[in-house]
């Protein structure tokens, strides 16, 4: 979950491209110039779940985006799945 934050941080779609499970991979992103990643805070994460709330600003102020990831493993790496706001 924090490597993929940062990726967004970073604007670094290959990265979040490769951590997409390919199910429900999309076949490009589209990452915001306008969005500044400023703070990840992970409340839970069991199993293959992580609830986690993200923080960054836009040109409209500071926003936050409360999410529950489901992730899988395959070959001993985690991949991004889905998730749902919360």
């Amino acid at each position: 979950m924090r490597s993929r934050y940062s990726a967004f941080a970073r604007r670094d779609a290959d990265y979040l491209l490769r951590t997409w499970h390919p199910r429900t991979r999309p076949a490009a992103l589209d990452l915001d110039d306008g969005t500044t990643w400023t703070a990840l805070e992970v409340h839970e994460a069991v199993g293959d779940e992580v609830l986690f709330t993200a923080r960054y600003r836009t040109p409209s102020g500071p926003e936050a985006m409360t999410e529950r990831s489901r992730f899988a493993l395959r070959g001993g790496r985690w991949f991004y799945v889905d998730g749902r706001t919360d």
